[in-house]
């Protein structure tokens, strides 16, 4: 048996909202790529492609904000183990940075196919 509470949604989505605050509150990499979201968002909804090419860049778009989400929770979860430099919390730090490498990569060719496909 698990030690949790039940499931409440209004709770659960309080915890999420408490979450994104803090990753804009505290986090620069969120911020940026919150902003560039803020900018592309009008341009997929009034770029002239097919419903899925928007689908595409939407998804590349919020693919790199999930992945900076997981990385600060890999680097915060690192750290609380230990602030001493360690290998393993270096290594784990690094995979992060990966995932927000990759997502970034992702959403750059996805961007740059669609819009050259589009005009």
């Amino acid at each position: 048996m698990r030690n949790q509470p039940k499931y409440n949604f209004f709770k659960n989505t309080s915890y999420a909202l408490k979450g994104l605050i803090d990753l804009i509150k505290t986090e620069t990499s969120f911020k940026i790529e919150l902003i560039i979201t803020l900018i592309l968002l009008p341009v997929i909804i009034f770029i002239d492609a097919t419903l899925t090419n928007k689908a595409l860049l939407f998804i590349s778009l919020m693919g790199m904000l999930l992945a900076e989400a997981t990385n600060s929770a890999i680097e915060r979860v690192v750290d609380l183990v230990t602030l001493e430099h360690h290998n393993m919390a270096g290594r784990a730090k690094d995979v992060g940075s990966t995932i927000v490498f990759i997502s970034i990569f992702i959403f750059v060719i996805t961007w740059a196919i669609v819009l050259i496909d589009t005009f």
